[in-house]
């Protein structure tokens, strides 16, 4: 039994994620209650801080996704007043958050990731859209990947196929957020590996495959139950699911992260995987990844978080002054 008397789980927010992300809040607290924890579901709002203030909880879980939820900016807040929590420091979520700087993070110890190029929506427009989209197709090379390079759940986030279909991408892409990553493609099998510590250092939990209905894992492939097909442990070869599990652990590690991850990748046909991005608070609905992992491995999720949580009870507490 732990000595955890009071937890609190923080869901929902302002982000473009927020359903997601109450929905993650729900599960995360119904699993933690199952094993005999106390547990308080708060949104983010003016009360919040005079809420913890009043009756500190023993630690955090953040199950907020997109913007202040992986940003650090929530996490900042917490070390102000001097409350554990689950997941990334602020320094490290905001290196993680940013895809284009974890892309660069993780080529630098060695990861392979698709080529790609940032562009903020003012070069876009002041040097011509039509000449750069021209450039992009001719040295990235179709098919094309476009996202938002901030955010999550797939939103604003599309594949190229064609040169005529680019506009269109990059214009749904900009709705979500003012920069845009546009990667190569890579064609492969689509699998997500999350990385847990609750104390041993970090273990990658089996890889989930992700084989969406129409092609797409989506927004809604990723939250709409029966749109996606999930292979749970990945149908990879041995060689290739280590590959995997070795690539989200020095992800995770290359990028200061703790706790928690999910790394996604795309496998190629010479069983390569390749990193596309990672997440500092996975999803954890019915139909999210990490949960998969951990039934996969054999794992109690109720367990498993509980452990998370104490674990970070017991960490050294870190603030904004001795950070």
């Amino acid at each position: 039994m732990s000595d955890l008397g009071h937890v609190l789980v923080l869901a929902g927010g302002l982000s473009y994620e927020r359903e997601v992300s109450l929905r993650s809040g729900r599960r995360v607290s119904e699993v933690l209650r199952a094993t005999g924890i106390d547990v308080e579901a708060r949104d983010t709002d003016a009360s919040l801080v005079p809420s913890i203030l009043a009756d500190p909880p023993d630690a955090v879980f953040v199950t907020l996704h997109g913007g202040a939820g992986e940003d650090g900016a929530i996490r900042s807040v917490l070390e102000l007043l001097d409350v554990p929590y689950v997941g990334a420091d602020p320094d490290a979520c905001r290196v993680a958050f940013d895809k284009p700087t974890a892309k660069a993070v993780v080529r630098s110890v060695g990861l392979r990731t698709p080529s790609s190029i940032t562009l903020p929506k003012e070069t876009f427009h002041d040097l011509g859209a039509t000449a750069v989209l021209e450039r992009i197709v001719d040295q990235l090379r179709l098919p094309l990947f476009v996202k938002p390079a901030r955010g999550g759940s797939a939103l604003g986030a599309s594949i190229v196929r064609t040169a005529e279909e680019l506009p269109a991408a990059m214009v749904g892409c900009f709705a979500y957020g003012d920069i845009a990553l546009i990667e190569r493609y890579v064609e492969g099998v689509e699998v997500a590996v999350s990385v847990v510590d609750v104390g041993d250092g970090p273990v990658a939990l089996p890889a989930v495959e992700i084989v969406p209905d129409e092609g797409v894992y989506d927004y809604a492939a990723r939250y709409t139950a029966g749109h996606t097909e999930f292979f749970a442990p990945a149908r990879l070869s041995p060689a290739a699911a280590a590959a995997c599990a070795e690539t989200a652990v020095t992800a995770h590690t290359a990028l200061g992260l703790r706790d928690i991850s999910r790394t996604d990748l795309i496998v190629d046909a010479t069983d390569t995987p390749y990193f596309l991005e990672v997440n500092v608070a996975p999803g954890m609905t019915e139909t999210s990844l990490l949960p998969m992992a951990a039934e996969a491995a054999g794992q109690d999720l109720g367990d498993l978080c509980r452990a998370l949580l104490q674990n970070a009870a017991n960490r050294p507490r870190t603030t904004l002054a001795n950070r």
